[in-house]
């Protein structure tokens, strides 16, 4: 080393915080503030599981593990929240903790929620769920080792839309279609506004796209049980983080596998969400997502004759002709017609001046079939003795 070298600098330097790489900002220290002031802590929840709940803090207890994460003690049942799903502790969550307390640390507050994806159970009671908050991206998996589900891909859209995160569809197990080229153009048709990217965790294909696509915010990933979603997940990783389940006989069928909502680090920035798979999954709060969409439907109904036509039988319907000449394609238009139908039975039952107005809507409709079968028989028609 010559003199004029500058010697290294050896000074100590305070390990990174931990929040900083989970999304932690300026904006979101702001809405702290009042928190800050009552010597709260500010968190984010990386997992919830069977009533456990996971925190990563800025500065922990002692026997935080290295992550800055802590078991906290919060109520995670809908039923001690009045049955409001927004009130209750999610995965991707930012909370105020109180990290010293006799029984351990406890989460105080949940912060505003930016975006969050909240759904329909599939109980007969149609309670909603949130999934996972504050995320910038919806990612909806489908596996292209079955047959394609566009009406079940339409469906997790308008969730996701809903949501406020941007969608995109990743398209996995390419490997094992030799043409996946007409299928991507199915899924980009059902779709609009949504990248759809092709992925095999075993070829490589479309890996660095989708992780490009994701760094720097907040990605969950949605789909059905085996569709792919853990191997996806060690793939944007880069290591066998999550146990993937083996394909059964030779359908490229996975094995349900993740059993709860975790939020982990990328290794290039930003963060996922990987969640188990979904066997129903009920709309919830979805008109906006269902306009984005059927997107092509809303522009159409736009020049139907009537303003509150219902495409069913009226007279000018703009909707009902694209069907006829085939612009607009007979499986589209259905599905986008029980989304519709599902939407509103969902609203009519958490609203009481909905349920209402379907009460009169109804009966008005049963006056008016009634009086078009008495027309029909004719004024003054006697059954004759």
């Amino acid at each position: 080393m010559t003199s004029d070298t500058p010697a290294p600098d050896r000074t100590p330097r305070p390990a990174p915080d931990p929040l900083t790489a989970y999304g932690w900002d300026a904006e979101r220290a702001a809405v702290f503030a009042p928190y800050a002031a009552d010597g709260l802590a500010p968190g984010r929840v990386a997992r919830v599981d069977r009533g456990r709940c996971e925190v990563v803090l800025a500065a922990g207890p002692a026997d935080a593990g290295p992550d800055g994460t802590v078991t906290v003690h919060a109520d995670t049942r809908p039923a001690r929240t009045g049955g409001d799903p927004e009130a209750v502790v999610c995965t991707g969550d930012w909370a105020a903790v109180e990290p010293d307390t006799p029984a351990g640390p406890v989460l105080r507050a949940l912060l505003p929620r930016r975006t969050r994806f909240l759904r329909s159970t599939s109980s007969a009671r149609s309670e909603g769920q949130v999934l996972a908050a504050n995320t910038d991206h919806a990612v909806v998996v489908v596996s292209l080792a079955v047959e394609l589900d566009l009406g079940r891909l339409e469906r997790f859209l308008s969730l996701a839309w809903a949501s406020g995160s941007r969608p995109l569809v990743a398209l996995t197990k390419t490997d094992l279609v030799p043409d996946s080229t007409y299928l991507v153009a199915d899924v980009e048709a059902a779709a609009p506004g949504a990248p759809v990217l092709p992925v095999s965790a075993v070829t490589g294909e479309g890996a660095a796209a989708l992780a490009a696509e994701l760094a720097g915010g907040t990605a969950v990933l949605l789909g059905q049980s085996g569709v792919g979603k853990s191997t996806l997940v060690n793939a944007l990783l880069g290591a066998e983080v999550r146990t993937s389940g083996a394909g059964r006989g030779n359908v490229g069928k996975g094995r349900h596998t993740t059993t709860a909502r975790e939020l982990l680090p990328l290794p290039g920035g930003g963060l996922v969400v990987d969640t188990p798979g979904l066997r129903g999954v009920g709309l919830w709060e979805a008109d906006e997502g269902l306009s984005q969409v059927f997107a092509e439907i809303e522009e159409l109904a736009a020049h139907c004759r009537f303003h509150d036509c219902e495409h069913h039988a009226e007279p000018g319907c703009a909707v009902l002709a694209a069907v006829d000449d085939g612009t607009l394609s007979h499986r589209r238009f259905e599905s986008y017609r029980k989304l519709l139908r599902e939407s509103a039975w969902i609203a009519s039952r958490t609203d009481a001046r909905l349920r209402a107005e379907r009460a009169r809507e109804w009966r008005r409709r049963e006056a008016a079939g009634r009086e078009m079968y008495e027309r029909k028989r004719g004024k003054g028609h006697r059954k004759a003795f």
